[in-house]
């Protein structure tokens, strides 16, 4: 296992994380998690260096947090550096912050929590916990020892992220980012932002769920031939989070033993600046190709949203985009159906056009909208 200095502070961590997010399940069932199977997982990965364990309130709809709990036991909990993170959209009062810090800390079977992040940061949401005091009852569970360290994980543009680094004495963050969405929310442009505040910063989502990992098929099989390179995709995915040098860790979700395996052995030859040419000029044709297959070149910047009549314009393209780029059809289609069951699919729109006049490409939104709708209606 390799590891890396975590920001400013003056320690080090496995520069893999064991994301508590996708572990295995019974009865296709989210919210019931192979006990014994998922423990297993989480020693076999502490046993093999992985020092960073991650999990959320409301992962594994709420039963995460229980799980990590006595996986730690038997002594496992001294070996590693936990991170659980609040549910700020749940939070409507100042004491709200309290009541789930310590319903945490239960759940947990923990005294403390390493790293408490602020979970999945908006522009509104973040608005939305500073008015209720976040700021300050951050200042107090630092001092009274609940939590060791604050930080945030983060989904809108680049220039909140800025804004929100810019707002607290953090330790952390924690951006989505890979080799597909360099661009997308905070992105490179964020993690060197973050880098330069001596930020630690943890990427999620390396292998955008597991798109990035799928066998190569057609035009793309060719191009991996081609190149005679033998890494898998997920490994070659992997480890181009890891050449970025302000990269502390990535998160991995791992769900078979198989994959901590497999994690476990990209880790241990995971160094910053470490990517063959042959394999960053194979990454950019990847990209291309991926590219050509968009449909709708809509950059989620939200500025058509919120839509009067409440079509989810930027979350349909996505999943429109997805069908095509990385064949999500199966996924795509469940997706749209649950659109369509929330009242939020192109069905609704009235063709108004004041998405059309505020998108900054410029993009044909209606006639898109009734493109994705006749694509992913089951």
């Amino acid at each position: 296992m390799k590891y890396r200095k975590f920001g400013k502070l003056d320690f080090e961590v496995s520069n893999l994380g064991f994301g508590c997010m996708r572990l295995p399940t019974l009865d296709g069932d989210n919210g019931k998690i192979d006990e014994n199977e998922a423990i297993k997982m989480i020693r076999y990965a502490i046993d093999n260096g992985v020092n960073y364990i991650d999990t959320a309130y409301p992962y594994h709809q709420g039963n995460s947090e229980l799980l990590v709990g006595k996986a730690l036991k038997d002594g496992y909990r001294q070996k590693i550096k936990l991170a659980t993170k609040l549910p700020v959209w749940l939070c409507e009062t100042f004491e709200d912050f309290d009541k789930y810090l310590n319903e945490q800390l239960e759940k947990l079977e923990t005294q403390y929590i390493d790293f408490y992040l602020l979970h999945s940061l908006s522009s509104k949401s973040w608005n939305n916990a500073k008015k209720l005091g976040v700021l300050k009852f951050l200042d107090k569970a630092l001092a009274d020892g609940r939590i060791k360290y604050a930080g945030f994980s983060f989904h809108d543009n680049v220039d909140v992220f800025k804004e929100i680094v810019d707002s607290y004495n953090w330790s952390f963050c924690q951006i989505q980012l890979n080799y597909m969405d360099e661009h997308y929310q905070a992105g490179l442009q964020g993690l060197k932002y973050a880098s330069e505040k001596d930020l630690a910063v943890i990427i999620m989502e390396p292998i955008k769920g597991g798109k990035l990992a799928k066998q190569p098929e057609g035009d793309l099989k060719i191009l991996w031939e081609k190149s005679g390179i033998k890494s898998t995709p997920a490994d070659l995915a992997l480890r181009w989070v890891w050449n970025h040098p302000e990269v502390t860790l990535l998160l991995s979700g791992m769900s078979t033993i198989e994959q901590v395996n497999e994690n476990i052995k990209t880790a241990s030859k995971a160094l910053p600046l470490s990517l063959e040419p042959k394999e960053l000029q194979l990454i950019n044709d990847i990209k291309d190709i991926y590219h050509k297959r968009n449909k709708v070149g809509c950059t989620s910047c939200r500025y058509c949203m919120p839509c009067p009549n409440k079509v989810a314009i930027p979350d349909i393209f996505e999943i429109y985009n997805n069908y095509f780029v990385y064949e999500a059809t199966t996924v795509g289609k469940n997706s749209y159906e649950r659109m369509i069951k929330s009242g939020v699919d192109s069905s609704n729109c009235v063709e108004c056009g004041q998405c059309e006049s505020v998108c900054p490409q410029g993009l044909q939104i209606i006639h898109h909208l009734k493109e994705a709708d006749l694509v992913l209606k089951k």
